[in-house]
């Protein structure tokens, strides 16, 4: 910090402190243009432009910080691989951060975890063990490597001889609740493939309170009756007087999937992005920040949208869908929780196509619960939490139905992975895709995906996860009950 003005330097890390981002990256910048070997302030700087999605500034301001000498140049390429992994979808460039940064510090645990991660995602599976193994290795008592290792274990032949080093690490008072949560996912898992079903629900059940233990004070719990008047002014108010106006055929051209969490949304896109012409994109968070901020406060800010404005935003998002493949004709966006926002959507793209990925209600709900969810979505803490979205979430879609039914396609995990092709011939035809004969195939290696179901989607299709909810009749009792007239006959 030599010769920084003392005043400049402490306005720059208060505005930072109080999360004042505009006016503390200008603060950082007037810094800089005096005094540009600054090293630390560069990395603050880069921080904050990542904060604001600012992402070719912000490499460029990691980089200028590890020019100048930063101290930790691991963590500078450490963050810089997550904006390439996660923002920019550039995983080899992310991998070549992290390896960096391991040149630097071989023993850096939060870049062998990332580097873990992004083998995960790339379906590298004897890579992920071995690394989560070496941070093991190095870090005995590091929860989330051994949490991960036991989640790396393919379902059918999950290791029962994890489940004692799991619960001693369960019991280890130096484990964190978020620590707690992780590894008991993991251990509910393992005793689930063994059959050990009451011990694999406790195991849930103490995730699930740990998960929220350690999201306390932080995330509110679900409030039912809040839900309730959501999705009553979604009714009322959720989708937009005016439309984008018509461009002509675009490309990329949007495909959304979307229902609930676990209901065999990943699976589809990844068989879709067996098509010609089709990508997938993941969850795509292009709507949920838009919601959250320009069109703050939503669904009322839909009352005044213009239809300019509304044109503008499907050109950005049209910019999203390129940066996943500028080559594609289509490319999928399969964030779930988008089934909330189906009438701002067919107010950006009056054409677009929805599949609406369903399943039994208590596998679902059960799959949810059973999940590491983001503590965001609180209800999935709570077992009848989770039923009680179901039910406004049925409640909204027979809504969107109701408004456009030729354009949203039911696709059910049951039957697909029942009876495979017939499936999917429907689904593509509703998209004006050709399946043909083909035979479904798993996802390849090397294609990244992001979610929960990385594992399960390079598999070959499998029924165990169809009436899963047998094994659990006296857990779900409640359960059952309050969902009666939406099961099945």
């Amino acid at each position: 910090m030599t010769g920084v003005p003392e005043e400049m330097m402490r306005e720059a890390v208060l505005l930072h402190r109080q999360n004042r981002v505009p006016e503390a990256i200008d603060a950082y910048q007037r810094i800089l243009a005096s005094w540009p070997g600054v090293a630390e302030c560069w990395f603050n700087l880069a921080v904050l432009q990542r904060q604001v999605r600012q992402l070719a500034d912000a490499l460029d301001s990691y980089q200028k910080a590890l020019d100048a000498g930063v101290s930790r140049p691991e963590e500078a390429h450490l963050n810089r691989s997550v904006i390439y992994t996660d923002y920019l979808r550039q995983h080899a460039e992310a991998e070549r951060e992290l390896r960096l940064a391991l040149a630097i510090n071989p023993v850096y645990t939060p870049a062998l975890l990332n580097l873990g991660n992004i083998c995960e995602d790339l379906g590298r599976r004897a890579e992920a063990f071995t690394i989560y193994a070496r941070i093991l290795a190095l870090e005995p008592r590091n929860f989330e490597a051994l949490a991960r290792f036991a989640n790396l274990q393919p379902q059918a032949v999950a290791d029962p001889p994890l489940v004692a080093p799991l619960r001693r690490a369960l019991a280890d008072p130096e484990a964190s609740a978020a620590e707690r949560a992780s590894l008991g996912f993991a251990l509910g898992r393992v005793l689930d493939a063994a059959g050990e079903y009451p011990a694999a629900f406790a195991a849930y059940d103490a995730a699930n309170q740990a998960s929220w233990t350690s999201a306390a004070p932080h995330v509110a719990r679900y409030d039912r009756a809040r839900q309730e008047a959501f999705v009553d002014r979604m009714i009322t108010s959720g989708r937009a007087t005016v439309q984008a106006p018509s461009t002509g055929v675009m490309r990329p051209r949007p495909i959304f999937i979307c229902g609930m969490f676990r209901s065999g949304s990943t699976l589809t896109e990844q068989l879709l992005a067996n098509c010609p012409g089709v990508a997938a994109g993941g969850e795509i968070d292009f709507l949920p920040r838009l919601i959250g901020g320009e069109l703050a406060p939503f669904p009322d800010s839909l009352a005044s949208v213009t239809a300019l404005q509304l044109g503008d935003v499907a050109a950005r998002y049209r910019a999203e869908l390129a940066r996943v493949s500028s080559d594609a004709i289509y490319v999928i966006d399969k964030r779930p929780d988008n089934f909330l926002y189906i009438g701002l959507i067919k107010s950006l793209f009056p054409d677009a196509r929805i599949v609406h990925t369903t399943r039994n209600p208590l596998d679902n709900c059960l799959s949810i619960y059973f999940l590491h969810l983001d503590q965001q979505m609180s209800y999935a803490l709570d077992l009848m939490d989770t039923g009680h979205y179901f039910r406004e979430y049925r409640r909204l879609m027979a809504h969107w139905k109701s408004q456009f039914a030729a354009d949203i396609f039911d696709f059910d995990y049951d039957a697909l992975v029942s009876e495979p092709l017939p499936a999917l011939q429907r689904l593509c035809a509703f998209l004006g895709l050709d399946w043909g004969e083909r035979a479904p195939q798993a996802a390849p290696a090397g294609r990244a995906i992001k979610t929960a179901s990385v594992w399960q989607v390079r598999e070959p299709l499998y029924r165990s996860s169809s009436g899963r909810a047998r094994h659990y009749g006296s857990q779900l009792k409640e359960l059952t009950d309050y969902l009666a007239d939406l099961l099945p006959a």
